[in-house]
């Protein structure tokens, strides 16, 4: 199913627990990790895929792509040197379903993916979920001091259209800080 085709109450149903593949490929300057992908990215097999999140606005808006990209087309961002994943590889229909175990474990097993593919940053966006996989409570916007598996390490609001703190012209804005670094 493409993210074109709105999934059905009982696709979106379907797609739980179901997993988005990692965009990911040795070598990249940017690895964003989000928290796990909604039930209506896992249903049309896309990351960032639900109406509402802002996450392709922000990238096009800060410089990471020279026009706006829908979804389906996210394997372009690999040509441009940047990848997606994910803490926690099981689609749910919010976060907070999710057992602060499984964000440690996730934070494990991508610690494993990082120093295998060797991204040059990771961007988490999520900053709560940034904070509890890698019990950093103190963690705030931006870069981070500390490296996560050698990667220069970077902390960027969500772009779920959920988290009304962030308008797109300042989510725009934080992530351009991320490119122009």
């Amino acid at each position: 199913m493409s993210a074109a085709h709105r999934p059905s109450r009982g696709d979106l149903e379907a797609a739980r627990g179901r997993c988005v593949p990692d965009l990911i490929r040795p070598g990249l300057t940017v690895l964003f990790c989000g928290i796990n992908p909604s039930l209506y990215s896992a249903a049309v097999g896309h990351h960032f895929a639900r109406p509402g999140n802002r996450f392709w606005a922000a990238l096009h808006r800060a410089g990471f792509s020279d026009r706006l990209l829908q979804p389906e087309e996210e394997r372009e961002l690999l040509r441009r040197g940047y990848g997606i994943t994910n803490f926690v590889a099981r689609a749910t229909a919010a976060a907070a379903e999710l057992d602060p175990a499984e964000y440690r474990a996730g934070a494990r097993s991508l610690a494993r993916k990082v120093r295998k593919y060797r991204p040059e940053k990771i961007a988490f966006v999520g900053i709560e979920a940034y904070r509890l996989a890698l019990n950093e409570r103190g963690a705030t916007i931006g870069e981070q001091p500390r490296r996560f598996a050698d990667a220069r390490t970077w902390v960027l609001p969500n772009p779920s259209g959920l988290n009304a703190h962030y308008q797109l012209p300042e989510l725009a804005r934080l992530y351009r800080t991320l490119l122009e670094s």
